[in-house]
């Protein structure tokens, strides 16, 4: 009976024993996946940086750049003004002193002596002997010297304020290039006999303006009496 008991309780043990066995290698196993799973862990939280900026600092640096746009801004404004203040204290002056002996016909149709057609007169046309001197109505940029087919030398100028200035029936001795910067009452060149469209005309500078694209008269941007 002993024997029969210390057999049976053999057998139990024996089958239990195995899953015990399992078990216990299961926790093993699991303990040491959990171990290195800490591990693990650990390693990448010491490899990450997690520091945030200081606060002030963040603040100091937001202000630096708004002090640096606000530098911008009253430069580029302060720019704007002096250019302003040039153009005001600088007068527009006539090209050159003469009788406006075609006027500003202002898009009506007027007989061309040297056509001897109807067409519209874009400018003015202001008598000079060739050799006078021509002067730049304001400051400006040079956009243009060219020797045209109809109007012969010609300079174009930019005043500014979508102003634009036309020299034309000039002398050959054009006196600024393109790009160059003029001040008011320069001279950049002498009336000439060049303009083979108003070759019937007597002795004259043909000076027109655009406002924005558009012709305009003049003879309303200058003071027909000043010189310089």
């Amino acid at each position: 009976m002993k024997k029969f008991k210390n057999t049976r309780l053999h057998k139990m043990m024996g089958g239990k024993g195995m899953y015990i066995t399992l078990g216990a290698c299961l926790l093993a196993v699991g303990g040491a996946g959990v171990a290195a799973y800490n591990r693990a862990v650990t390693q990448i939280n010491d490899s990450l940086d997690f520091s945030l900026p200081d606060a002030s600092s963040v603040v100091q640096e937001q202000q630096a750049d708004m002090k640096q746009e606000d530098v911008e801004m009253e430069d580029s404004s302060s720019v704007s003004e002096q250019m302003e203040e040039l153009l005001s204290t600088q007068p527009n002056v006539m090209p050159v002193n003469g009788e406006i002996i075609n006027p500003f016909s202002n898009g009506e149709l007027v007989k061309s002596q040297t056509l001897n057609v109807w067409k519209t007169h874009d400018g003015v046309d202001i008598a000079a002997d060739v050799g006078t001197q021509v002067k730049s109505m304001n400051r400006g940029e040079v956009t243009e010297v060219r020797e045209d087919a109809l109007w012969g030398y010609t300079v174009t100028i930019d005043h500014g304020d979508g102003i634009v200035g036309y020299y034309y029936n000039l002398s050959s001795a054009v006196t600024v290039e393109e790009g160059d910067s003029v001040e008011s009452g320069q001279i950049i060149g002498a009336v000439g006999d060049t303009a083979q469209i108003e070759a019937a005309e007597p002795s004259h500078l043909h000076f027109g303006l655009k406002r924005n694209g558009e012709w305009i008269d003049p003879i309303n941007y200058i003071n027909p009496n000043s010189s310089k």
